[in-house]
């Protein structure tokens, strides 16, 4: 990591950070896999916290069971939300929906809303979070939102090159841990958040006008971004500050 845990790696109370998986297909055996992309847990381990897989497939009892074990969470990326969660329609370009996995991170982004668990929603994460609070989405930009700029750059070049400034909202918290009012973002997605779900403030916008980052105030910690953080770490220190900011807010929580 280019910038060192704010936490001692020896510290035994370092917050335990649990982060939801994807299914996968095991390339050698076809064997079935719950998996994460490295990045998410190098960057909670990089900011001094301690990640944990969480499976999906879980009752809601375990989920919650888990959910109230671990000192935070993070909501990362993956496919796309089925459009019946958030009353949307059938689009010929929706792919990668898994319907357990909408209903696991569904349920505990409610949960850390009620119970004020720390958290960070990450790309499709910051998209559960609206449609869990009762937003809607773009169930593609390109087709759907007029005026959208180009957002998915998914499989093209780096996962740390930035096409897009975002524009963050001066006193937003988002602000505050990125200490700017202005960043460059890598963009790789084709949905976005439409209508805005009621508990949320937006913090972050895109040119083109859409939302590229959302909070709830007065919770300890409950951020959402459009884009990776977590591929931009080693690269600009403001990032990095992002999982700090979630590790110290999980470990100064008092449940």
């Amino acid at each position: 990591m280019a910038n060192s845990p704010t936490l001692s790696s020896n510290d035994s109370k370092r917050p335990l950070i649990g982060l939801t998986t994807y299914r996968k297909i095991a390339e050698d055996s076809g064997a079935p896999l719950y998996g994460l992309m490295r990045s998410y847990v190098d960057a909670v381990a990089g900011a001094g916290g301690i990640p944990l897989l969480i499976p999906l497939g879980l009752d809601t009892d375990d989920l919650f069971a888990i959910l109230e074990r671990v000192d935070g969470l993070i909501l990362p990326g993956g496919g796309d939300i089925d459009p019946e969660a958030y009353r949307g329609s059938p689009h010929e370009l929706v792919r990668g929906i898994d319907d357990d996995r909408d209903r696991v991170e569904i349920n505990l982004a409610r949960k850390a809303v009620k119970t004020e668990k720390p958290f960070l929603a990450i790309c499709r994460g910051h998209q559960v979070l609206n449609v869990a609070l009762g937003g809607t989405m773009w169930e593609d930009l390109a087709s759907q939102m007029p005026g959208a700029i180009r957002h998915d750059y998914n499989g093209e070049g780096m996962r740390t090159d930035r096409p897009h400034t975002v524009q963050l909202r001066k006193g937003s918290r988002l602000a505050a841990i990125l200490n700017s009012e202005v960043t460059s973002v890598n963009s790789l997605h084709h949905q976005g958040l439409r209508d805005l779900a009621p508990e949320l403030t937006v913090s972050a916008t895109a040119p083109d006008g859409l939302v590229e980052g959302v909070e709830i105030e007065g919770h300890p910690f409950a951020v959402g971004v459009q884009w990776h953080p977590e591929n931009l770490v080693n690269v600009d220190p403001a990032m990095h500050k992002l999982f700090v900011s979630l590790v110290e807010a999980s470990a100064n929580t008092v449940y």
